[in-house]
């Protein structure tokens, strides 16, 4: 064949299938490729487990910072189950606007809901004929969470049930030990030996953040037909039967109010305590009392972390979003707990009676360095322009030599009623 009509045959597009268990970072690698600068046009197609997605206003954000033709199609649901009939339809979608000169794509990575088989996933280039002419599996990019991916691993299972986290594990083409800040290097010498020993000819690198280089993980050419049939015989079966954890599930709440900062941060605080082993992953965008920004937060099991940002222009500015994936979840609970965190007037009187302390009241408050001090409590709840976005302090105080401070908490490290020595 002359290389006049190798030229004129289209290359087949690659695609990366992006995959690691819930919280274990693939949003943020994700994050990091769309904002890299590295010249390719890539459609992104991602699948959330719930019905609410936090993370794709952020992700179509990142995307125009590329090139107008790149893309994000979202699905609901679990994509190697329920909707992967909705992966070929969106693919073909794809490969029409491509044939056509409408779309120029130099790859497709799809990131798999953290409760996804990525086998199911990446046989879909393969038994579907007009997928197969259009696009060629590249790699399973498997993101593995450090702090948690034993615990998922050791998961003892329904019977008949998939692990999940083994199956993304066992079918990796590359994997990035994330979040080893997290743990020692103790740790992190036994996972690899561990994913060694499901999974030996796999490339390990270990990151933070997943912040790799992006030709780590696009156009490596690493998927392997012939491995991954001698590891699992029936991959290209597309009767197999394929079954979740029924006790995991998914919780989303969408409601347009005013939380509470305190009554946001005890609750969160609450279910990391006393529900953290079995909450897999924790994310929303929260509307909080004095703060002109959004709350953005995720939790993975008892590791919680927050910000505040912009609200983007086209966000529907003071509409709280949560998501809950774990296990026997109390969708009940969980509802009633959002309810109690609403700034109404009948959650902030609760609030109030809860106080230690009254209006005239006296008391000691900790000061810099461990110095006590003697006062007057003057406010309750007060505000100040001074605090923290969201901040409200349980009590004002004029301190006896003039100055003025605020208590945060209501605990008696912070403050405690005044002392017999002292009045003396």
């Amino acid at each position: 064949m002359s290389s006049e009509m190798e030229a004129a045959i289209p290359s087949l597009v690659p695609v990366t299938v992006l995959t690691g268990f819930l919280g274990s970072g693939k949003t943020t690698l994700l994050n990091h490729i769309l904002t890299a600068t590295h010249g390719k046009k890539i459609a992104v197609i991602e699948n959330e487990f719930g019905d609410v997605g936090i993370d794709d206003t952020l992700l179509a954000k990142n995307t125009k910072m590329q090139a107008d033709e790149e893309i994000i199609e979202m699905m609901n649901g679990c994509i190697c189950c329920t909707v992967r009939q909705d992966l070929i339809v969106v693919l073909k979608k794809l490969a029409k606007r491509v044939n056509t000169g409408k779309l120029k794509l130099d790859g497709i990575v799809i990131e798999t809901t953290g409760m996804a088989d990525p086998a199911p996933v990446a046989q879909t280039f393969f038994v579907d004929d007009m997928v197969k002419s259009f696009a060629r599996l590249d790699g399973i990019v498997t993101v593995v969470d450090a702090k948690h991916i034993e615990q998922h691993l050791d998961e003892e299972k329904p019977e008949g049930a998939e692990n999940e986290a083994v199956e993304q594990v066992a079918f990796a083409d590359r994997i990035l030990l994330n979040k080893t800040d997290l743990v020692t290097a103790e740790d992190l010498l036994r996972i690899e030996t561990r994913i060694k020993a499901m999974n030996s000819t796999v490339p390990i690198k270990r990151c933070t953040k997943a912040d790799v280089a992006v030709d780590w993980v696009l156009d490596i050419g690493a998927f392997d037909l012939k491995r991954t049939l001698e590891m699992d015989p029936e991959f290209l079966n597309t009767e197999g039967e394929h079954e979740h954890d029924t006790t995991v599930s998914s919780l989303s709440i969408i409601e347009d109010a005013v939380l509470d900062m305190t009554l946001v941060q005890d609750w969160i605080q609450g279910l990391l305590q006393t529900k953290g082993t079995d909450l897999y992953r924790m994310k929303g965008v929260l509307n909080i009392r004095f703060a002109e920004q959004k709350f953005v937060y995720h939790a993975v099991h008892m590791i919680f972390n927050f910000e505040f940002e912009d609200w983007d222009p086209d966000e529907a500015r003071g509409k709280n979003k949560l998501v809950f994936i774990g296990k026997n979840l109390d969708a009940a609970a969980l509802r009633a707990g959002f309810a109690d965190c609403i700034a109404s007037p009948e959650n902030l009187e609760k609030q109030l009676k809860a106080l230690r302390f009254k209006v005239g009241d006296r008391v000691e408050c900790r000061m810099t360095g461990g110095i006590r001090k003697a006062g007057t409590i003057v406010q309750l709840m007060w505000r100040d322009e001074e605090m923290e976005p969201g901040q409200v302090c349980p009590y004002k105080i004029e301190l006896d030599d003039g100055g003025v401070t605020w208590a945060p908490v209501d605990e008696d490290e912070v403050i405690c009623r005044e002392s017999r020595k002292r009045k003396a």
